[in-house]
């Protein structure tokens, strides 16, 4: 033995472990010593690979902790860890014996209150903005009358209700509604599927394409409408082809939506109110344009009626104008009296010197000689209407081969003109026929309207409740002297009338020993 040389070391108690042994006594103890925990930090260094986990680090001034969070996880976080944010991450602890660290599993995020929301909230507005997103430019003009209207909100809260009744106030239109998830980490998705949905409709489908898009939800905290502030959701609104009125919460709530929207509406009644005019205003704004056209023509007329008077004034009468020819007038009957009278004595010597020259031979002369210079007028005529009614013919002829085709242009413009009017009379009597029968639906509807209101305000409708009707000698009693007085009582309840004896007049003797009891 050297005795140079240590001694081996005796063997002590300490049990020895495997670097497996030992790493899984530590992950059980973290495991159990911590379990489920709330861990509030500032998120440092974010991954997302391409498995869909989350991997990011919590830190604060000292220390920093590894965490991850699970593909499914992920999916359920209504907030998204982004770097920079200060949030409460709730999970367990555990360790990565591959590493030999601890790490927490991440179940949820949560800001670490509204400042962080805040914070993130105008963070992603100004990125949004940077790109142009809220630009005014890019803004479309609310159509004045659409004749289809886009809803995206829940099937089943007050919203829809609140803006189907105010349309039906105002102005009913076509109202087509997209059901989706208002709250919670299904609402951007399905909001942003709804507007991209609603502007994939084709023009003159099957399904008719909106004219207008209105986003409603009601009131809420940041974090109930924190779905409407997603980005997927702001660029799906500012994308829209649709002109698009953004309605989410009350007057003082502002969501992202609301800048990358056309319009923005206060509440979703408002937005209702901002698709669609007044029905009534519109028809009384054109019953006043309709009356101040009847007074404008009837002034016009009076006008140009009074103009004619007052130039009628200014020209000379009548009378006047025709004075003077009228005394010429009187001056040539006078004098044409002794001019006819002078006419004739004067034809009458002229007629006597002439007879007296005249002589049977030179009757028959002059006889002769007319009538030789009639027969060669008249040959002379016959030659000429020949030449002139050859004229005439290849005239007449001339102007037919021109007028021709114009007559026939003519004829087509006329056979055209004829058929456009007989298809104008059947659209104005197709019109004439169905006019009628709207009216009539409009008025059958309205009959019933009022007759359900009728059956709702019945009394027989309060008779269910519970109340009942009494008569008394046939009519309705509504005090006890009334019921006094009757002398058979009538009870009428719901399923049915109860006949009661009464009395009339004052109580006789016997009546409280009868065996039949009274009302009262």
């Amino acid at each position: 033995m050297n005795v140079l040389e240590e001694p081996a070391p005796a063997p002590g108690n300490q049990p020895e472990y495997t670097v497996s042994e030992l790493s899984g006594a530590v992950k059980r103890v973290i495991e159990g010593e911590f379990g489920l925990v709330r861990v509030r930090g500032e998120v440092g260094r974010v991954s997302r690979p391409a498995s869909g986990h989350l991997y990011f680090d919590l830190k604060d001034d000292r220390s920093v902790i590894a965490a991850i969070s699970w593909k499914g996880q992920v999916a359920k976080m209504q907030v998204r860890p982004e770097e920079g944010m200060e949030v409460v991450a709730t999970g367990r602890m555990t360790t990565f014996p591959g590493q030999s660290k601890y790490q927490l599993i991440v179940e949820d995020v949560a800001p670490a209150g509204a400042g962080a929301l805040m914070a993130m909230l105008e963070k992603r507005k100004a990125a949004l903005g940077a790109e142009g997103l809220f630009d005014a430019a890019r803004k479309k003009p609310i159509p004045y009358l659409p004749k289809v209207i886009g809803v995206v909100t829940s099937p089943s809260g007050a919203v829809i209700r609140d803006i189907l009744h105010r349309l039906r106030d105002r102005f009913p239109r076509h109202v087509l509604v997209w059901p989706v998830a208002v709250q919670g980490q299904d609402c951007a998705a399905q909001v942003a599927a709804a507007i991209k949905g609603f502007n994939a409709i084709e023009p003159g489908g099957p399904i008719p394409r909106p004219d207008v898009l209105i986003v409603a939800r009601g009131g809420g905290s940041l974090e109930d409408l924190w779905g409407f502030n997603e980005e997927v959701v702001v660029r799906a609104a500012a994308g829209s082809r649709i002109p698009l009125i953004s309605a989410v919460g009350h007057e003082t709530d502002t969501t992202l939506i609301d800048y990358a929207s056309d319009l923005r509406a206060p509440t979703p009644t408002a937005a209702a109110e901002l698709a669609v005019p007044v029905r009534l205003e519109l028809l009384a704004v054109l019953e006043a344009l309709g009356a101040r056209l009847v007074r404008g023509v009837g002034q016009g007329v009076t006008l140009r009626r009074q103009r004619l008077r007052d130039l009628g004034r200014a020209l000379p009468r009548v009378e006047t104008l025709v004075a003077t020819p009228r005394q010429r007038l009187d001056a040539a009957a006078m004098r044409l009296g002794s001019g006819l009278g002078l006419a004739v004595a004067k034809k009458h010597r002229e007629f006597d010197r002439v007879a007296g020259r005249l002589q049977p031979s030179a009757l028959r002369t002059g006889l002769a000689r007319q009538r030789d210079l009639l027969s060669a007028r008249e040959e002379r005529l016959g030659r000429a209407v020949l030449v002139r009614l050859e004229r005439r013919g290849e005239r007449l002829a001339d102007l037919a081969a021109r007028l021709a085709p114009a007559l026939a242009r003519m004829l087509g413009d006329a056979g055209r003109k004829v058929s456009d009017g007989r298809r104008d009379l059947a659209r104005l009597a197709e019109r004439l026929d169905a006019a009628p029968r709207q009216r009539l639906g409009r008025l059958i509807d309205r009959l019933e309207a009022l007759d359900r209101t009728r059956v709702t305000l019945g009394y027989a409708e309060t008779l269910k409740r519970g109340y009942a009707v009494v008569r008394g000698d046939g009519a309705v009693v509504t005090s006890k002297a009334g019921a006094e007085m009757a002398a058979q009582l009538e009870i009428e309840f719901r399923d049915g009338r109860l006949m009661v004896a009464g009395r009339s007049g004052k109580r006789t003797k016997g009546d409280g020993e009868s065996g039949q009891g009274s009302l009262f």
